[in-house]
């Protein structure tokens, strides 16, 4: 495994595989019925890691895709982190039974911060992550549809004053689009918060990939890859060799 991981995304909607764009519900592509082929598909490429949302989850609060997701971790040798509509202690630690190595909390980190401070305690810090999805570097929660007024970079600093170890941060408006990472602000919210970053969203070139794997020591440690990848923009296969090539 590289200091850089390639995490391959797989996003459930309606029991499909599906990508969103600026993560609006309306506006979805289905690539795959079956999830389980699609996730074990990445995994017979080289992924070392899945990405795995309930997208229904994030939009209702409440997971709706728990037995494909059980599926999933159980067919996978390699550690799923999933998020979505984890908002309670009771969510976070029956997906973590589940068989997901990292739980992904997104709008609860900014209603409640004191479940994920409670939830590092008590599932430790390395299974518990936060995600941050903003549209000008504001936060936006329940699937992208309220947009806060509270900056990524400050919240990126509360979570990791409670005990979170890293974020993936998310340009929403990016997402699905095709139009290029957001490297700027991924890297400066590695700077200003002194947080590990998992980047993503606009991912379209192994340019992209490249452009954020030269700052990993600034703190990001990984990309996720979504729609670059299911509309064949960029082969995962050539892209993880290309990456144990890079110096």
């Amino acid at each position: 495994m590289t200091d850089f991981e390639l995490i391959p995304a797989v996003d459930l909607k309606g029991g499909k595989c599906v990508r969103l764009q600026e993560g609006v519900a309306s506006r979805s592509t289905e690539y795959s019925n079956d999830p389980v082929a699609m996730a074990l598909h990445w995994e017979e490429l080289g992924a070392t890691r899945l990405h795995l949302v309930d997208l229904d989850g994030a939009f209702s609060g409440a997971a709706a895709h728990l037995e494909i997701a059980r599926s999933i971790f159980s067919a996978l040798k390699i550690p799923v982190e999933f998020g979505g509509g984890l908002r309670t202690l009771e969510q976070i630690e029956k997906i973590l039974e589940l068989g997901a190595q990292r739980a992904i909390l997104g709008t609860v980190a900014v209603d409640h911060p004191e479940i994920v401070a409670e939830a590092v305690k008590r599932f430790s810090s390395a299974s518990i992550v936060v995600g941050i999805d903003a549209r000008q570097g504001k936060v936006a929660l329940r699937g992208w549809v309220d947009v806060t007024t509270v900056a990524a970079a400050e919240l990126a600093r509360q979570m990791k004053d409670l005990g979170v170890e890293r974020i993936i941060y998310t340009d929403v408006a990016r997402d699905g689009m095709l139009s290029g990472v957001n490297y700027r602000e991924t890297e400066a919210l590695c700077i200003e918060a002194g947080i590990k970053v998992i980047a993503s969203g606009g991912v379209t070139t192994v340019e992209d990939v490249r452009t954020l794997w030269e700052r990993r020591r600034r703190g990001i440690e990984g990309v996720i890859l979504g729609r670059a990848l299911y509309d064949q923009k960029i082969d995962f296969a050539d892209l993880r060799s290309q990456l144990l090539s890079w110096r």
